[in-house]
């Protein structure tokens, strides 16, 4: 497979120098993104600190924001790996707990590598953005969708109760996931510690998933 060519603002394909220059502007970009927020970012600040010159960051960026989606793009294909986590499991007893503690660990690590971005994306999306909306769909749609199909096979199989509907459920339960991961450090303020906290949620996914009460995994 050839790799993607990277082209600049103008529509010129780069060379490998420039495209290690704009790896380097965006990887400057995410360490600012840690420490403070996106809106007080300016191109002049990245240029610096990636030691280029802001006429070299509109080459490849025509904004702050333009470069931030491409680093929430990089990270919604990171992201992927939570649907591998919620297909082909067996959920019945101690193998159903096992695949929620692993899509609730999942869900914790993913949110906790890409915080910052993921900030940005959550606010932006609030805010009504489009483009960001978009990128958040794209990370937890397909554990939805594949959630919802678990669910839908369980209660045909009769090993769950058909009161409960799938999509429905699979999406108020990644929605429960990705908030919890995301506010991880409010928990921690009203002393619910990170441990308690997993735990809960694998309980509830497991319970979610098959409306049976959890066993000891």
């Amino acid at each position: 497979m050839t790799a993607q060519q990277v082209r600049t603002v103008d529509g010129r394909i780069a060379g490998k120098r420039g495209q290690a220059t704009r790896a380097r502007l965006l990887e400057c970009l995410g360490e600012m993104l840690v420490s403070q927020p996106y809106r007080s970012i300016t191109v002049i600040d990245v240029a610096r600190l990636a030691g280029t010159s802001p006429a070299t960051f509109y080459q490849y960026f025509p904004d702050i924001e333009s470069a931030i989606i491409e680093i929430a793009n990089d990270m919604a294909k990171d992201g992927a790996h939570l649907k591998e986590l919620a297909d082909g499991r067996t959920w019945s007893g101690r193998a159903g707990m096992q695949a929620a503690e692993a899509l609730v660990d999942g869900f914790l690590e993913f949110w906790t590598e890409h915080e910052a971005i993921l900030r940005v994306v959550d606010l932006a999306t609030a805010e009504g953005d489009k483009r960001f909306h978009k990128i958040r769909m794209k990370i937890l749609n397909n554990v939805t969708i594949s959630l919802a199909d678990t669910i839908s096979e369980l209660q045909a199989a009769g090993k769950a109760d058909a009161v409960m509907p799938p999509t429905a459920t699979a999406g108020a339960l990644v929605a429960m996931l990705a908030s919890i991961s995301a506010h991880q450090r409010v928990f921690e303020a009203w002393s619910i510690k990170l441990a308690e906290l997993r735990a809960a949620m694998i309980g509830l996914v497991y319970m979610g998933i098959t409306q049976k009460k959890p066993v000891a995994a």
